[in-house]
């Protein structure tokens, strides 16, 4: 043996055994085959029940159309800003929540039309043969399935079943508002017609067919209600973005289990989108017609009031003699005063128009000032930005919450309107300037009118009156029809490239292929990840690299798992790789004594760590090995608190070591023979109150020199040196100590303890043995003390024990 100035203990290892790890997963190949089949068989149950999801596209540009009647005296349209910006003004808008409420209480998507397929209820919309008229204004059953049977070509069974939830909600879409109904814990059932209307507590309106409606006899459908709030948000999610090889042209996308559906909203997204576009284009048009039109109105109260006066004046006068030498002087004055009205109607404009923008936030609804013949650009181009602005903003409350983008609008907002205001200011300016020009050539001219006779200077007057009115009647008829014209010619700035339609395809999903894939990953993870942690986590050795990690204290022998009921495996079964385990050992210990060259009586202790690590099994067949090699042996029981050593050999208890140490018995006494020739036998006898003590006196000392006479080997079996101090103080009679470890049950930490006791010369002369080992892979051990081949000894075994009963079978016939 080597002496213990040789060793250098080690109490720990932390490095990982990635060989090992490897090894053991390779031994584990069964949960991973087994894990991946149930993943497998998961991820094929939700592909099959998983409804298929289709993606359709709509294409359109965004231009930048100019009304080709647009001059600078019909300054009815205004910029939005450049196509950069109505892009982005499209993006957000066909984005937005009130947009969409409008898209979907066009199409009412928020009625489902379903069908019962094999997993779940799929959505028939566009393909099943009716389609349904309610009545806003009335509850709907919210979320219930309402089932549609048809009976035959002209009636159909509408049935509900109340009987789990008798309390119902019902949703009023003509403001989305919510009541609750009971209908008790019935099955609602009844007939209704074709066309029929419906007036139920829980549904409101008519069932009608679709014109191709056909083989619908018998079929089974199902109606349900959505949520209108929640129907919109799902359709917000459409994807609207950029092309990126071309600005102006917007691409939109949007997925789904129903291409009918996708179709539908993709093109009617857009002709709201086109429709509320060009709406704002002629906001300028339609305000401005309205406004003449409101104008016009008591203008012709007005002119129809002077033409009456006109002619009351005329009756039974001579009109050439009225007009007489005034007529170039009425033409002046007229001609001054259609002047003096019109810079009155910029200056009423203007005046109306600083109002407003003081006192409103809301400036979508201003007519164009063309309409009061301003025709400064500066103003023109001013309040249109104005209104383009105001109208984002409305807009962009529906879609955006962020604050600073409100906050920036209002700020752009606040500073085209004070610049506004300073070219109303100017502009006011000059006006009365040209306005006090006017009422001075008026002034004059009237002078020379007060030198005319009193009845024409009268006739001059009223005729000036109805010349005025009739001037502006016919400018604002002008501009009207200039609005009409410009209001007609527009055109959207949004136009289809490419809309959207089934040609069949466009399938998205379930991505099967990522489901297999991902079950594939987790098959192999999850046993993985138990195996890894499994392996950090474990504390017990399970190899012999785990021992010399820990250990610097030789290793002797290898003993593979016990094969047989009883412990006396190698006297059963002589030939097996475990006889062959302890007959190695014996060598060692025979080669191990020639080196000390140690002569006579051999005593080898074998002790563990604890109880149940093997060390009575590998004591007996220890013994059995010396025995069979006709060397007299003997195994003593020292493990006095818990004796079990002597059931094997079918001999009693009554007597042994505990006699022998109080003086009851003799030596001769306590041996007891056993079986197998050239073993004896001492049991432990009865259970003492002091075993320690008994073990520290001089008996022990007499017993082992008598038993050195007698026997070739001694085989203590003593107690565990992990829990008591026994084995130490028989530790000084030992020429070796085994120090049994036992595979998978061991904890790595014991071997501190040995080391320790080591150290300090408690034990010495010390080897250790790996009891209960099984050469497999899942230990991470496949390799060492070539026990590889005992299963292969097994198999031998085994085939000749199934030949010889064949033979003895077909003896007996």
């Amino acid at each position: 043996m080597l002496d213990a100035k040789d060793f250098n203990f080690l109490e720990s290892q932390s490095s990982f055994d990635f060989k090992g790890f490897l090894l053991k997963l390779l031994a584990n190949w069964k949960w991973f085959v087994l894990c991946c089949i149930i993943t497998f068989t998961i991820a094929y149950n939700v592909n099959i029940r998983k409804e298929k999801v289709y993606g359709m596209e709509s294409f359109i540009v965004v231009k930048d159309e100019n009304n080709p009647f647009f001059t600078s005296n019909t300054s009815l349209v205004f910029n939005w800003g450049g196509v950069s910006d109505k892009v982005q003004t499209v993006i957000t808008t066909l984005k937005s929540r009130s947009h969409n409420e409008v898209v979907v209480d066009k199409l009412e998507y928020y009625i489902s039309y379903l069908k019962q397929g094999k997993y779940n209820y799929e959505d028939v919309y566009g393909t099943a043969p009716f389609y349904l008229k309610i009545d806003k204004n009335k509850g709907q059953l919210l979320g219930g399935l309402i089932k549609i049977k048809f009976v035959s070509d002209k009636e159909y069974e509408l049935s509900v079943d109340f009987r789990e939830s008798p309390t119902r909600t019902l949703v009023h879409y003509v403001d989305n508002s919510r009541s609750q109904i009971d209908m008790g814990e019935t099955l609602f059932v009844k007939k209704y017609g074709i066309d029929q209307e419906i007036q139920l507590p829980f549904f409101h309106g008519r069932l009608h067919l679709k014109p191709d409606a056909t083989n619908y006899a018998n079929q089974e459908y199902y109606i349900r209600f959505e949520d209108f709030n929640g129907t919109v948000a799902r359709y917000k999610g459409v994807d609207v973005a950029a092309d990126m090889k071309a600005a102006s042209v917007v691409v939109l996308s949007l997925n789904g289990t129903n291409k009918h559906r996708l179709v539908e909203f993709l093109n009617t997204t857009v002709e709201v989108l086109r429709k509320n576009q060009l709406d704002s284009k002629n906001l300028f048009a339609t305000n401005t017609i309205s406004f003449i039109d409101s104008t016009l109105l008591e203008m012709e109260t007005q002119l129809k009031a002077a033409e009456d006066e006109l002619k009351d004046f005329r009756r039974g006068k001579n009109v050439f003699e009225l007009k007489g030498s005034g007529g170039q002087l009425t033409e002046k004055l007229t001609d001054y005063d259609a002047q003096k009205e019109s810079i009155d109607r910029k200056l009423k404009y203007l005046n109306y128009l600083k109002s407003y923008l003081d006192k409103s936030t809301d400036f979508s609804k201003l007519p164009a000032p063309a309409v009061a013949g301003i025709d400064d650009p500066n103003i023109l181009t001013n309040v249109s930005r104005l209104i383009q602005l105001s109208g984002q903003r409305a807009e962009m409350g529906y879609a955006v919450k962020s604050n600073k983008l409100f906050t920036e609008f209002d700020v752009e907002m606040e500073a085209v309107k004070k610049v506004l205001l300073e070219n109303i200011a100017s502009v006011k300016t000059a006006t009365l300037i040209d306005l006090e020009i006017v009422n001075r050539n008026i002034r004059i001219t009237e002078g020379e009118v007060s030198e005319l006779p009193e009845l024409q200077q009268e006739h001059l007057k009223i005729t000036r009156k109805y010349d005025l009115k009739d001037n502006i009647y016919n400018t604002f008829l002008k501009k009207r029809s200039e609005a009409e014209i410009v209001k007609a010619a527009n055109i959207s700035d949004i136009e289809f490239i490419d809309p959207a339609k089934d040609v069949g395809g466009g399938l998205r999903g379930p991505k099967t292929s990522v489901n297999y894939i991902l079950a594939a990953i987790l098959g192999i993870v999850i046993p993985f990840v138990i195996i890894f942690i499994g392996t950090l986590l474990d504390n017990n050795l399970h190899t012999v690299d785990d021992i010399q990690k820990l250990t610097k204290i030789p290793i002797i022998g290898v003993v593979g798992k016990k094969n047989t009921e009883s412990n006396l495996s190698v006297f059963e079964r002589p030939k097996t790789p475990l006889a062959e385990s302890f007959r190695a050992i014996r060598s060692s210990l025979q080669f191990l004594y020639k080196k000390q060259k140690n002569t006579g009586a051999k005593i080898v202790m074998l002790t563990s760590s604890v109880s149940g690590e093997g060390k009575t099994f590998c004591s007996i067949n220890l013994a059995t090995v010396f025995a069979l090699s006709e060397k007299k042996t003997i195994i003593i029981g020292l493990d006095l608190r818990k004796p079990r050593i002597f059931g094997d050999f079918n001999v009693d208890n009554v007597t042994g070591v505990v006699n022998y140490l109080i003086g009851q018995k003799s030596i001769e006494e306590v041996i007891q023979s056993t079986h197998i020739p050239y073993l004896d036998l001492i049991s432990s006898g009865p259970i003492p109150p002091n075993p320690s003590e008994l073990l520290m006196g001089e008996a022990i000392k007499e017993m082992m020199d008598e038993l050195k006479l007698r026997y070739d080997y001694i085989i203590l079996d003593t107690p565990p040196v992990g829990l008591v101090a026994d084995a130490l103080e028989l530790a000084q009679f030992c020429d070796a100590t085994l120090y049994v470890t036992r595979q998978g049950f061991t904890k790595k930490g014991m071997l501190s303890v040995v080391n320790e006791k080591h150290k300090r010369g408690e034990l010495h002369n010390i080897s250790i043995v790996l009891n209960g080992f099984q050469n497999k892979a899942k230990y991470g051990y496949g390799y060492g003390y070539g026990y590889g081949y005992e299963e292969a000894y097994l198999e031998d075994q085994q085939q000749t024990k199934r030949w010889e009963k064949i033979m003895r079978k077909w003896r007996k016939k």
